[in-house]
Formats: C-alpha cells, structure tokens, sequence
C-alpha cells in the first residue's frame, strides 16, 4: 500500500509552515466554509441529550430512514434500511466495499483520473486496479468502447466519481446509459458509484447508476456529508446497495469499527432532511472560485485546462514543462513539477500521478478567493 498522495502532499506543506514558510494550501478537497449553523444545533443537543453510548454498526434507524428519503428525493432511488450501510466516512464505505466483493486476482476497472485511494484499497484486498485512460480532450470521461476493450472475464469492479474527483468531471445521464448498456452485458461486474460531491455540481442535474433499472441491483451508490456540507472531520459516510452486499458490509465493518460516531450521526441527520437549497452559497461561491482560478491559470504558458463540471477541483495538463530547466531544477515529471511549486512558490498542489495521469496536477479551488489569486501569482512568478 502506497501513501495517499494527497495526504503525503497536506504533511509536507504543514511542516514546511511549522518552518516559518507561507504555504497555500491547495492540495486538499477540504471546504473551507465553516458548519451550516443548523447541523451545529444538532450536534449540541445530541450531545445534551446524552447520545454517548455506542451506535449500531450500520447506523441508526432514524439516520437510516434519512438516508433513504434523500436517496428518494435527490437520486429516485429506492433503498430499504437494510440495504444502507452507515460508515466512518465514505472511504470506510469504500474499504468495506473492496474487502468484501474481492477475492486474489480480481479486476478493478478504474477509469482514469480517478481518486488517489480507489487503486490502493482495491490492492488491500487483492484486488488488481486496471486504468482506463480518458485524457483532456474528453473532458476526462471514458468511452462505452474504451470500457468494453478493458474488460476481460476477471473483471468484478468498477469504480467511479461523478462529479468526479481529481478531474471535476460530471457523467451526463445519457453518458452513464451508455456506459451502462456495455456493462449489462457483464453481469459479474458490480460498480460502485461514488457520488460523495453529488451536490457540487454546476450542471443542474445529477445523474445516478443505480436508477437505471437493470443496473441497480449491481451497483452501489456511496456518498457522505464531507463535502456538500464541509463535514469533512464529522466522518460520516453511507452506502445504498443490494442487501446481500450490505450484510456483507454490516459483517465486516463490525469486526473493524463497529459503529460511526454516535454524535456526528445525530447532525447528520440534520444535515440529510434539509433541502439541498440550503447549502446553495456554497456551490454558487464554488462555481465564482472556478470561474476566478480558470481566468487565472489562462494568463500562465503551459497551463492546458477544460472547464470541470463539479466538485472544486482543476485538473491542467502541465507535460509542456517535461524537460525543461527552471531555477536550476528539471522537471521530469508532474511529481517534480508540484513539488517545485511547493519549494519555490509555496502552493501545494498534487501531482496527476497518484490519479492516474501523469501529465497533470490537481489544484483544489476550495480555498478563499483570495488565497487562489495570491497563489496563481505566485505560480505564475516561478515559472
């Protein structure tokens, strides 16, 4: 198992700050808003109202049932409690997931970029993670054809983001049929739809896997409250998925975990019964940070950038410096590239690499306006 790049990349630009350095973080998808007030009031009366004892594995009822009128409301999807899985977070969701459905040699079709852990967690559990690639100039979206070349009789898994992170890429509904109509002819293949910046999503409409009639008893829907809600420290995450796969999930996460915080789970309900309306500033000062970064990373040479649809991420294509000298450093790779804007500018980025696509780098707009003009600036002077 390798680092989480992301993680790897927040660690150094903290010790570097412990230094004295000015760092601009730009390297986590981490919102910078504060908690809606709302989910506060919720977990303070949680925890005066005594909530301290351990929670069900798979989550409380009445989150449950939250968790499934949002599934109704927001997705048309329709879940009994038994098929919801609450979890420390969607990437628990996620390793429950991998430890259950895979055994040794198991493929894990991964379309490229796709988020740092997808590949790690699938090699845990034995599984082998096989890209397939999808480039700028597709907006980062695999082909139905691309999919169907890349499936061979090991294939178990698929797992994707939509809105999808490093690239902010939304699969359309007609895009997701598409994929769709190769993947019924796989029936072995369970995809995991990870859906956790449902609601960061900048073309009015989301679209979900399991909707489809014939894919949702193969496909299982993840999402969370950390972004959409800048819960990122609360960790909570949920699965809707067939019931022989959530037992599976409820099994494995009690001989590991056992169950999610009971407090976060409280605000969590108060999160999930309100109207997505209510954290509509957050996504319209996102699509403002997009507009802003997108303008800014135009005026710098060597920056190849498409307009991401969701989530608050920028993915450019930066291979026009491979091989070039700058400050006395080459840059050979993107890793180079992210880690010489670390050291010579002070803005940590993360390098495509640990998403799959070595031409790029991840730059995360989830940072005040200011901070992002301050650090384009800067990227802008080094190079």
């Amino acid at each position: 198992m390798s680092t989480s790049a992301t993680l790897a990349m927040a660690a150094k630009a903290r010790e570097l700050k412990e230094q004295g350095k000015n760092i601009i973080g730009l390297s986590l998808g981490e919102p910078d808003f504060t908690i809606p007030g709302f989910v506060k009031e919720a977990a303070i009366k949680a925890i005066e109202e005594n909530y301290h004892a351990y929670s069900p594995v798979d989550g409380y009822g009445d989150l449950k049932q939250a968790i499934i009128k949002k599934f109704k409301r927001d997705n048309n999807l329709e879940y009994k409690p038994s098929q919801i899985v609450v979890s420390t977070g969607a990437k628990q969701s996620l390793a429950n997931l991998a430890q259950v459905l895979l055994n040794e040699g198991d493929e894990v079709l991964l379309p490229t970029p796709y988020w740092v852990s997808y590949a790690d967690i699938s090699k845990v559990a034995g599984g082998i993670p096989v890209e397939i690639p999808a480039g700028i100039e597709t907006d980062f979206k695999i082909t139905p054809e691309a999919l169907e070349a890349a499936i061979t009789t090991k294939s178990k898994m698929l797992i994707y983001s939509s809105p999808c992170n490093p690239s902010g890429s939304v699969f359309s509904e007609k895009e997701l049929r598409a994929l769709a109509d190769v993947l019924v002819k796989y029936p072995q293949i369970i995809v995991v739809s990870d859906e956790i910046y449902e609601h960061i999503n900048f073309t009015g409409k989301h679209a979900s896997m399991a909707a489809f009639p014939d894919m949702y008893d193969r496909t299982v829907t993840v999402n969370g409250v950390s972004k959409a809600y800048s819960m990122t420290g609360w960790r909570i995450g949920y699965i809707g998925a067939p019931e022989y796969i959530a037992r599976a999930c409820n099994k494995m996460q009690g001989q590991v975990t056992s169950g999610a915080n009971c407090i976060a789970q409280r605000a969590t309900i108060a999160a999930l019964e309100s109207p997505p309306s209510k954290i509509q500033y957050m996504v319209d000062a996102f699509k403002e940070r997009r507009k802003l970064i997108l303008g800014l990373l135009a005026d710098i040479p060597g920056f190849k950038t498409n307009e991401p649809e969701g989530a608050f991420y920028v993915f450019p294509d930066i291979s026009y410096y491979f091989g070039k000298t700058l400050r006395g450093k080459t840059i050979l790779s993107a890793e180079d590239f992210a880690m010489y804007l670390l050291e010579e500018a002070g803005v940590a980025t993360v390098t495509g690499e640990a998403f799959g696509d070595p031409n790029c780098i991840r730059i995360s707009y989830a940072a005040s306006e200011a901070d992002i003009m301050e650090a384009m600036e800067r990227i802008k002077s080094v190079l």
